[in-house]
């Protein structure tokens, strides 16, 4: 069975996320007609290396310190690559960061790339585990310097020389062209166009003909969720329309999925694509708010989404996206908590005489004066506690670090995305965004990760 020239790939690295972490160390086991040669190099990242990953990779600071950067290897790397298969074990870790750092470098890298965890599945879909170590064991490899890239590399090419020897080269070979196929693409999309997008999170925009945006998306893993929507077994006909209308696709890499998830919101609002049902702008944004218009009693007054505000002793509800879901909400909560329709406001009815919830006894009589006022009140900050904004748990503006960018956060409202500490802080004196339902949903699921923004004194 014949194969063009191999490169069997490893790289070890200062963390996983290809955007934002570099490279430490590459090890490549060259195979071709002209036999087997190795070759390794260490990487000065030009960031530090975390003591857990020193200990993993036993590669330190100081073993570093005097390597090349990526940018002066790069020309030797490309040449040992250049026009061979690429092999690694999870190959879109390795390959992800080849290719960031020879974009860093100004230089243009593609390869056919085969994963040999991929490989392993296919091949011996019986086994569970495909990572490395389950091969060593199962495949009796020889383990020279565990977590070290030449050391790897060699396993790899040690897995290679097991499977020809024991795997049949007729379902090999079809096993690895499936594994290396090119994507099934839209007329008019350039393959060199989906092996630009990066292997980690950010958005993806589809348009189509005359420019008109048809879809924003986002992911983890960007790349992989672009070639999804080509499969060729499209479970839905809206997902097969889509993809044929397809003439160009851009992208915006993100330090992270919550930077993914704010740009999709902020883009779809931005460009209304037609594909988009979700997370579209919404001018009809409201709220209730709860306020005391006499002692002890509180109502529901009904505020648009620009009137929103926080203070100490806020009482906000929603966000409701229309005055319609806002009240269909209110009414659907007054007959399990017994509230009354008067006070509530969702019927008009005279001072004094029964609401029609009442007459249904579905009120506790609040209205015709058989139940205080107060009382009513509790049951209804009870019943739209589900609904109520969670209060702002900073003195002042939050961030969150996600790779190399940082967000700011100040009262569930997303000021904008920067990638250093002086633009953090002229955010500070730019005019706030309205407040976002979308926004606010993935910002609250975020919170434990909020730093709270030092603003006194100079910046």
């Amino acid at each position: 069975m014949s194969f063009p020239a191999l490169a069997f790939v490893d790289l070890e690295t200062t963390g996983a996320t290809a955007s934002a972490d570099r490279i430490t160390e590459i090890g490549i086991v060259e195979v071709d007609e002209s036999g087997v040669r190795e070759w390794s190099c260490l990487v000065n990242p030009g960031t530090p290396i975390s003591g857990f990953i020193e200990r993993l990779t036993g590669i330190s600071n100081s073993m570093v310190s005097e390597a090349p950067a990526f940018a002066e290897v790069a020309a030797e790397v490309k040449a040992r690559l250049e026009g061979r298969l690429f092999i690694a074990h999870n190959a879109r870790f390795d390959y992800g960061f080849l290719k960031n750092e020879f974009k860093r470098a100004g230089q243009d890298f593609r390869a056919t790339v085969l994963c040999t965890v991929k490989l392993s599945r296919k091949l011996f879909p019986q086994h569970a585990k495909h990572n490395l170590d389950s091969l060593i064991e199962r495949h009796g490899l020889e383990v020279s310097s565990r977590h070290r890239a030449l050391g790897d590399a060699r396993l790899i090419h040690q897995f290679w020389n097991r499977v020809q020897a024991e795997i049949d080269p007729d379902l090999l070979a079809e096993t690895i062209k499936t594994l290396t196929a090119r994507p099934s693409l839209p007329a008019g999309i350039e393959p060199a166009v989906i092996d630009d997008l990066p292997e980690g999170p950010g958005v993806y925009l589809f348009y189509g003909e005359n420019n008109l945006p048809l879809y924003v998306g986002k992911s983890k893993e960007l790349k992989k969720r672009v070639l999804s929507h080509f499969a060729a077994d499209h479970a839905a006909a809206r997902e097969m329309d889509l993809a044929q209308q397809v003439k160009r696709i851009e992208y915006i890499e993100t330090g992270g999925e919550i930077g993914a998830l704010l740009k999709e919101a902020e883009l779809i609002k931005q460009l209304q694509p037609i594909h988009n049902r979700r997370l579209r702008r919404n001018d009809e944004l409201c709220f209730w708010q709860l306020i005391e218009t006499h002692p002890g009693e509180w109502r529901p007054v009904l505020m648009p989404a620009g009137e929103f505000e926080f203070g100490p002793q806020s009482h906000w509800y929603g966000p409701f996206k229309s005055a319609r879901e806002a009240k269909r909400v209110l009414a659907e909560l007054a007959k399990p908590h017994q509230l009354c329709h008067a006070l509530l406001d969702l019927e008009s009815v005279k001072p004094g005489k029964p609401c029609f919830a009442y007459q249904l006894r579905h009120c506790k009589g609040t209205c015709v004066g058989e139940e205080p006022v107060l009382s009513h009140s509790a049951r209804l900050m009870a019943a739209l506690s589900r609904h109520r904004i969670v209060p702002w748990p900073f003195a002042g503006p939050a961030w969150i670090k996600e790779g190399s960018e940082v967000h700011l956060i100040h009262h569930w409202r997303h000021l904008g995305t920067v990638c250093n500490e002086a633009d953090l802080y002229a955010l500070l004196d730019s005019s706030a965004p309205s407040f976002e339902r979308d926004s606010y949903r993935i910002l609250l699921k975020a919170r434990e990760r909020m730093v709270p923004l030092a603003v006194e004194g100079n910046h």
